[in-house]
């Protein structure tokens, strides 16, 4: 039998779970056409979005979660997407106020702890999981790596699940005065070269923190500090040693926010459900611009008034 694409696989499971169907009732969302500068986060910056994007704020980044089966953070502050339907991947952005994170470990970030933190947690859950249901963690696609000019964490996993299907979770964070903004892709392993290239080099570099808001703008005297490093921001805000006691909670709550679970599940009938969205709602605009152009000056579709409909 010939073996499916990752994307043909994930259409089949999100089309099992209903997707495409429950969500077509949801309120539409208001798709940002790329080109233009927004506003992402309430002040606190702004993302120069190029003509090859669309953007969703972070009200409707929930509202689209919600739509599709997923359950939202709740600190998403806006989603970015390709316009060219032949491309399918997904930016979430996401911003955590967790205190003045220090990079004191930039040179000390221990990997290989690291992942056996992450190995420990997901395959405790998985022993409260049917087979099917379960996912493995295989290694690191891209180390933990900090960038001390841009104040950038960047790592990648990789996973598989049951039906040795790669799945790989890519995080790029972008540390703040007081907490950090989180860039995660979602892609297809095939083209996530591609996909990265395209995060690093047409989308982080165009967002900027406002003033108030850069990691160097941190005040010592006033502002918290985070109670845990870059070793602790991988692991989802848990140090190693806490993480090897409770790898549980390390491996599966991270598993879930994140999207390994839920939202690289529904890829596939996600980007038919947002192009058939997108298709239908330009198409009513289309018809409503239409109707308005035949409609005759001055003519609001009201009757006239009593004077001028004489008595029969």
């Amino acid at each position: 039998m010939k073996k499916k694409t990752i994307l043909s696989c994930l259409l089949s499971v999100a089309m099992t779970f209903g997707v495409v169907a429950a969500a077509s009732a949801e309120p539409e969302l208001n798709w940002i056409e790329g080109g233009k500068s927004v506003e992402v986060g309430s002040g606190l910056g702004t993302l120069d979005l190029g003509k090859d994007f669309v953007f969703l704020s972070g009200e409707d980044t929930i509202k689209l979660q919600k739509q599709i089966g997923n359950i939202p953070t709740e600190n998403e502050i806006g989603s970015i997407f390709p316009q060219n339907e032949n491309e399918q991947w997904i930016v979430v952005m996401e911003y955590e106020e967790v205190g003045h994170i220090k990079d004191e470990e930039k040179n000390n970030i221990d990997a290989d702890a690291i992942l056996e933190s992450y190995k420990e947690g997901t395959e405790a859950a998985n022993k409260e999981r049917k087979p099917e249901d379960q996912l493995h963690v295989i290694g690191w696609d891209v180390k933990p790596f900090y960038d001390e000019k841009t104040h950038t964490l960047e790592w990648s996993m990789l996973g598989e699940d049951y039906q040795k299907t790669p799945l790989i979770n890519y995080n790029v964070q972008v540390l703040t005065r007081q907490g950090f903004v989180s860039f995660l892709l979602i892609s297809d392993p095939n083209n996530l070269q591609r996909d990265k290239k395209k995060l690093h080099d047409e989308i982080i570099p165009t967002f900027k923190l406002k003033e108030g808001n850069r990691y160097e703008d941190f005040n010592e005297a006033t502002d918290k500090v985070a109670e845990y490093g870059l070793t602790g921001l991988v692991l989802g805000g848990l140090g190693v040693a806490i993480a090897k006691k409770v790898g549980i909670l390390a491996g599966l709550l991270l598993f879930l926010k994140k999207g390994w679970v839920l939202i690289v599940v529904a890829i596939g009938g996600l980007w038919r459900f947002l192009t058939g969205k997108k298709k239908k709602q330009a198409a009513a605009q289309a018809e409503q611009q239409a109707a308005m152009k035949q409609q005759p000056p001055g003519d609001n579709n009201q009757n006239p008034p009593a004077s001028q409909n004489p008595p029969v």
